[in-house]
């Protein structure tokens, strides 16, 4: 797909962990994430770690989108009783990016197979801002990061904020 049309943006990111049990020692994804950002020449202005409730999340969320125009959420996007990212922010996308799903869960089955339908990532705009929200484990925030996060977030912001 021909991509000149996007504009120079820059991008300025925030990382959200749902955990009960991370912290900022411990949390392995939120700082691989992070990592790979900053590899990308992107600012991270906001970094927090938020229990699984669905308030918390979502507060968190505008608050982290006051300052960045890139957020990801990793972890609490699992199948068990405790797991609501995906009830928080799904709810609050306005324009789903169902295509991230489908391409995060295409490239995991090719590395772990069937157990890719597991996955409940999903991806969308709110108020201009990209929204990600991608499971805990360091090789599953590695893969959306660095396969799909950095390569199309420009691309997302361009159209994004042409509102």
């Amino acid at each position: 797909m021909e991509s000149n049309h996007i504009k120079p943006v820059h991008v300025t990111a925030g990382v959200i962990t749902v955990s009960t049990t991370r912290t900022p020692e411990t949390d392995t994804g939120g700082r691989t994430i992070r990592d790979l950002l900053i590899g990308a020449n992107i600012d991270v202005v906001h970094y927090a770690i938020v229990p699984d409730d669905i308030g918390r999340i979502r507060s968190e969320l505008y608050t982290a989108l006051r300052k960045a125009s890139c957020i990801v959420i990793t972890g609490g996007t699992g199948l068990t009783r405790d797991d609501c990212t995906i009830e928080a922010v799904a709810p609050l996308l306005e324009k789903r990016m169902d295509g991230f799903g489908e391409v995060f869960r295409l490239k995991s089955f090719e590395e772990i197979g069937t157990a890719a339908i597991l996955s409940r990532a999903v991806a969308g705009t709110v108020g201009g801002g990209a929204v990600f929200c991608i499971p805990g484990s360091v090789k599953a925030v590695t893969l959306a990061t660095r396969e799909i996060i950095i390569p199309e977030i420009a691309h997302i912001l361009t159209h994004a904020s042409s509102r």
